[in-house]
């Protein structure tokens, strides 16, 4: 008895779950996260660039944060903000490099070119084309030129430690341990993000559309980087 022919449709749609495939299931899940992100960011960015109820609650948000400020706080918030700057980023990407490299994690290391450096530059292209400006206050605790929306350090800090943290949990052994880990590492983003809002330098709109194309591309970058890997090792055991 001649077996029935599946569709080419279901035979897709059997590849792209396929958790053995290596453009199955790992890279169909990265895909679907940067697609939802897409949708996400562009509904931000709408509401910001029509001026819809977001952009009001900006203003009241940074406002709070600008009256509430204190010495002490603003001091604090300056030491995270310089930490997550560009160059900040890019040291601690240097640093982690280097330790994956004396760890013989090569793949690891590709994974962060890919995710911090690339995705930091679509941050800056994505500030280009919307070009925000920054709030302004009569006494501003820090005051830049460039535009705003999306935040860099949120972006930056999104990546940088989403990567660090899919490392981790590849090597936790318990859920516990995962769990902290990326609750350790959502609670640095949420630092970063709040010390730009609190310094009067972003809009809370800003730092939630980095923290949503961030994590799109994080994700993207982890499975393509996976797959590429389980390809290579594919190819070898043939």
């Amino acid at each position: 008895m001649v077996a029935p022919r599946s569709s080419p449709l279901a035979a897709f749609v059997r590849a792209r779950l396929s958790p053995q495939d290596y453009l199955g299931l790992h890279l169909s899940v990265g895909a679907l996260v940067l697609m939802l992100a897409v949708f996400v960011f562009a509904h931000i960015a709408e509401d910001v660039m029509m001026a819809e109820r977001i952009t009001r609650l900006d203003v009241q948000v940074s406002n709070w944060f600008h009256v509430h400020a204190t010495p002490l706080g603003s001091q604090l918030m300056l030491g995270v903000t310089h930490l997550h700057s560009t160059a900040g980023i890019l040291t601690l990407s240097a640093v982690l490099a280097l330790c994956w490299l004396r760890l013989n994690a090569r793949d690891w290391v590709v994974t962060l070119l890919v995710s911090v450096p690339v995705g930091m530059l679509l941050n800056v292209a994505l500030k280009d084309i919307f070009q925000r400006a920054r709030p302004s206050f009569e006494n501003p605790v820090l005051t830049l030129t460039s535009y705003s929306f999306p935040s860099g350090h949120t972006a930056g800090a999104t990546l940088f430690y989403g990567v660090l943290a899919a490392w981790l949990i590849c090597r936790a052994h318990s859920w516990f341990a995962r769990i902290s880990i990326a609750l350790l590492a959502t609670l640095m983003v949420a630092l970063v993000a709040l010390s730009r809002v609190y310094l009067g330098v972003h809009y809370p709109s800003d730092v939630l559309a980095a923290m949503v194309a961030g994590g799109g591309w994080l994700a993207l970058s982890l499975t393509a980087v996976g797959t590429w890997r389980r390809r290579r090792r594919m190819a070898g055991a043939r």
